[in-house]
């Protein structure tokens, strides 16, 4: 019984800690940029904000209009995409399942390529999040498909029919690229390393529209998914229909990430990298791992963004270069902390 009790509070201060690097990383990536503002007159101009008492026009413009989009869309997209790490990872019981390597972020570079080189970017961004979405949601929806057929449906055999469409994918976009005019390309290549800077206010919603029930059904369904985690033959034992709970799973999983990719681009390691690091600290029950990796998830995004303005002076790098740089490494020291055991 000590022990148990010893193990929730480790797992509610890991939580807590997880939410105040959050806030106080939110609170100085609004702070940061060309206009020098305090970190606490930042939150002091958010709750001014809220209440309706303006007082000073031009830094409420700056930090709620100009800069805090972008970090709103970070806690959003690595919420999304931390859950997503853990019920692939779980459902498809591979350490190496995410949506990048299910193929959905590769059919939303597509998708997105697609639209760009057709011109449809030059009247608005919202064909290219159209397209960038409908093309996501095909991994998912063949990998259901095939899950419906017992002889394809392993876990094994879906992590690799999806490995095999995001190099499809890739192949598609980058015989586009090759045709592409130079300034499409640039467009092209913008979206394909991962930006928050062009996400705008008119963009959250649709983020939150997803993400959030998606997070909040996932979330519901944690008991459902450790039984899940165990082997389809328990989860029959136990009561549980396997194929139609990983189906029900992997097309939540598949709306919150293309919900994502859709408007940030493709953003790497953050649902590969993030449940391995959960796990070290509160264990693989996912009733707790979820919630703790989509709070480490939007606290990663968001430290990843902010350095990623402050590393070079005057230049700014992409999270998801920034992810790449912190991910790789960090996924290569997991893998060499556990030696052979890569689960």
């Amino acid at each position: 019984m000590m022990d148990y009790h010893r193990t929730l509070k480790r797992r509610l201060v890991f939580i807590l800690l997880c939410v105040a690097i959050m806030v106080i990383a939110a609170g100085y990536a609004v702070a940061y940029g060309p206009l020098d503002i305090s970190f606490i007159d930042t939150y002091i101009t958010i709750w001014n904000h809220i209440i309706g008492n303006i007082t000073d026009t031009g830094m409420d413009y700056i930090i709620i209009t100009v800069r805090s989009p972008r970090i709103v869309a970070g806690i959003i997209g690595g919420i999304g995409l931390a859950v997503c790490g853990v019920v692939m990872q779980s459902v498809l019981r591979n350490p190496l399942a995410d949506p990048y390597t299910t193929g959905v972020s590769s059919g939303a570079g597509f998708g997105a390529t697609l639209a760009i080189t057709a011109g449809f970017s030059v009247v608005s961004k919202t064909p290219t999040i159209i397209l960038a979405f409908l093309f996501s949601m095909l991994p998912t929806l063949a990998i259901i498909l095939m899950s419906r057929h017992k002889s394809s449906s392993s876990p094994t055999v879906m992590i690799m029919f999806g490995i095999g469409l995001m190099y499809i994918f890739n192949a598609f976009t980058t015989v586009m690229m090759l045709w592409s005019n130079p300034d499409d390309l640039a467009a092209v290549y913008q979206w394909q390393v991962g930006s928050l800077a062009k996400v705008t206010w008119d963009d959250i919603p649709y983020m939150l529209a997803l993400v959030i029930p998606g997070t909040l059904l996932v979330q519901f369904m944690a008991g459902k998914l450790n039984v899940l985690a165990t082997g389809d033959d328990n989860a029959k034992a136990l009561g549980l229909n396997p194929h139609r709970t990983r189906i029900l799973l992997l097309a939540l999983t598949g709306l919150i990430s293309a919900a994502v990719v859709s408007f940030t681009g493709i953003i790497g390691f953050v649902g590969l990298v993030t449940p391995h690091i959960v796990r070290i600290f509160i264990g693989a029950d996912n009733r707790y791992l979820i919630p703790a990796s989509a709070l480490f998830g939007g606290m990663l995004m968001v430290v990843a963004d902010l350095l990623g303005r402050c590393v070079i002076p005057d230049a700014t790098l992409p999270v998801g270069v920034v992810m790449a740089f912190v991910g790789g490494p960090t996924f290569i020291w997991l893998l060499m902390r556990k030696g052979n055991k890569a689960w």
